[in-house]
């Protein structure tokens, strides 16, 4: 089936990318490999672009919302959130690396994702009370 391209617009191809990246970013809450607050800020931007109903849903969104909001305003994580964050991060990373990988790229490849994202968490603004 041919699909007529005229009544696809740019604001239909934002749409499309930004509830990609919202469905990554809700997967990266329970993946520690993916990062949940950049695709996020990708899908708010194709949302921004787009359609002022879906921005307006996404930041408002009580699950979602508050990583986005969190992230843009500056306000950091709590101590707690950057150690659970961690935690499960790197014991994540090592249950796959001792049980679930033995090419020695990618295991590489692994530790330094889990790196990149401990030094990006470790130097976002910790929260107090």
């Amino acid at each position: 089936m041919i699909y007529n391209m005229k009544f696809v617009s740019k604001n239909h191809i934002l749409i499309l990318a930004g509830t990609f990246f919202v469905i990554l970013g809700f997967l990266g809450i329970f993946l520690p490999i993916l990062p949940t607050t950049p695709f996020l800020l990708l899908a708010a931007a194709c949302y921004f672009r787009s359609s002022d109903r879906f921005y307006r849903w996404l930041i408002n969104n009580r699950i979602l919302g508050a990583y986005i909001r969190n992230y843009l305003e500056g306000r950091g994580m709590s101590r707690k959130s950057k150690v659970i964050t961690l935690a499960l991060l790197w014991i994540t990373i090592g249950i796959t690396i001792i049980f679930g990988i033995q090419n020695i790229i990618i295991r590489i490849i692994l530790v330094t994702i889990a790196l990149g994202v401990t030094i990006h968490i470790s130097r976002l603004k910790t929260k107090t009370k």
